[in-house]
């Protein structure tokens, strides 16, 4: 099996975005390729979407793909940003079945850490890092010394009594109508606690608002260093190409253990 080009795949509460990725470069071989999150974002019409891209490509190898919410094994446990009938869903079993390839499934902000941290702005650092990936949601992956904890929930912390992500990310920006100025001030404030519970050395920031970093990085004042992701919303795509190449890697080795 060739592992060294995979399809990744990434699942958000706006879009859901594919493309071919070298797996050694960490780069994009193809454009990306998307097609709007169906509403409801049911399972299945969310692995009708997945059938779609892996055709669009005509792909018939692995796929890895990166899920806004706790994945256990290839099982979802929580659905944020989605429809709460993805609870407990064999996800690994449905993408595969839908598409006819092998699918591994993995928290999305999991999968953009661990492409920037291989090939990006996380790369070479020692100590403790946090990525954050803002857009529909708040998706926050640590790693301290280039190791993953995986499958934190950071963006659900309480801000003025209520869900972070009601009120710090780009989706309420939209929403409130607000300026950059103003939304920066807001998204400040999570950077501000997310600093007093982890005190990480550097701050990543991903996801689509990462575009637009020169609009609100001047207003952030955290004490650790906060750059934007180097392959910015294309990271989740590449990390969740990765995971896929990690885990056909360790299937094999067991098969010929």
């Amino acid at each position: 099996m060739n592992l060294k080009k995979i399809l990744g795949i990434d699942i958000g509460g706006s879009g859901v975005k594919g493309a071919i990725v070298d797996t050694k470069k960490g780069e994009l071989i193809t454009e990306r390729y998307r097609i709007p999150t169906p509403q409801p974002a049911t399972p299945e019409a969310v692995a009708e979407v997945i059938k779609k891209i892996t055709k669009h490509f005509k792909w018939k190898g692995p796929v890895g793909a990166g899920f806004p919410g706790v994945i256990q094994q290839g099982i979802a446990r929580t659905a944020a940003n989605v429809d709460d009938s993805w609870i407990d869903k064999d996800l690994n079993k449905l993408f595969s079945q839908a598409t006819g390839c092998k699918v591994h499934v993995v928290n999305d902000a999991d999968a953009a850490g661990m492409a920037e941290v291989k090939f990006g702005a996380g790369k070479r650092h020692k100590g403790t890092l946090i990525l954050i990936t803002v857009g529909t949601g708040l998706g926050t992956v640590v790693f301290t010394n280039g190791k993953l904890v995986p499958n934190l929930e950071l963006g659900h912390i309480l801000l003025h009594g209520a869900d972070a992500e009601l009120y710090a990310t780009d989706a309420a920006r939209k929403r409130d109508e607000l300026d950059w100025d103003t939304w920066a001030g807001r998204f400040n404030e999570y950077l501000l606690r997310i600093e007093e519970l982890i005190w990480p050395d550097k701050i990543i920031i991903g996801g689509g608002a990462s575009k637009k970093g020169e609009k609100f990085f001047p207003h952030l004042t955290t004490k650790a260093k906060v750059v934007p992701a180097k392959l910015m919303n294309e990271a989740g795509i590449v990390g969740a190409a990765m995971v896929s190449k990690y885990y056909n890697k360790l299937e094999k080795k067991n098969r010929n253990s």
